[in-house]
Parts: C-alpha cells; structure tokens; sequence
C-alpha cells in the first residue's frame, strides 16, 4: 500500500461521505464486491451482514444518508496494510468506526469491513 494513494484515499473518502455526494461515495467501489457491516443486519434484517453489488451499496448508503441529513465523519487515523487501509473515524452517531479496505489493481475497494464502538 503507497502511503500517498492511503492518504489521498482517506481524505477523499471522508470528504465524500460529508458532501453526501452519493455518486462520489460510490466511485471508490468495485461492481463485484463485498461489504461488511451490522448496520446491513439492522437495516435489512440480513444475518450474514454483507452486500455483495455495488448497486445495493449504493441503495444501503443512501438510507444512511437520508436517516442522518447532517450525517459527518471525523478522520482520526489511517492505518496501513497490504493491499488495504483501515480508517479510523468518528461516525455520525457519535461513535466511532474502524473499516478495512481492501483495493484491486485499480485502487478499487472490493472488501470492506466496519467495525463499531459500543
């Protein structure tokens, strides 16, 4: 992982996310991916927690987006790994989320895994 591709990720992820520009949040992603978090469980009643399109991503992504209109995420760290990151941020509950991205060859997200604090 180049620690430049992390950083220009991480601010254009977060700035994504607090522009609510749904189509800019959704350019990180793969079509074919998997996504991981207990939010799907809460939202969709789906046990296993994962989405595996990117067209039901986007679908996920903008219930959170209409739930929480003043919705903003606070980057607090960027951990580096092989192929991946982790973003550790304060999400729009006040909590805070660690998420692992995993990128292909074109620096595409194809697993992502949200974690939260409780």
């Amino acid at each position: 992982m180049d620690i430049e591709f992390a950083k220009k990720f991480a601010e254009d992820w977060i700035e994504s996310w607090n522009s609510h520009d749904i189509e800019r949040i959704i350019s990180h992603y793969e079509e074919d991916l998997e996504f991981k978090s207990p939010l799907i469980v809460e939202r969709y009643s789906d046990t296993e927690g994962t989405i595996y399109k990117r067209e039901k991503l986007k679908e996920y992504f903008l219930i959170g987006l209409t739930k929480n209109p003043a919705l903003e995420f606070k980057l607090e760290q960027v951990l580096l790994g092989v192929n991946c990151l982790t973003l550790y941020y304060q999400n729009a509950r006040g909590g805070h989320t660690a998420e692992l991205f995993e990128f292909n060859k074109n620096n595409k997200v194809i697993r992502s895994v949200s974690c939260y604090s409780f």
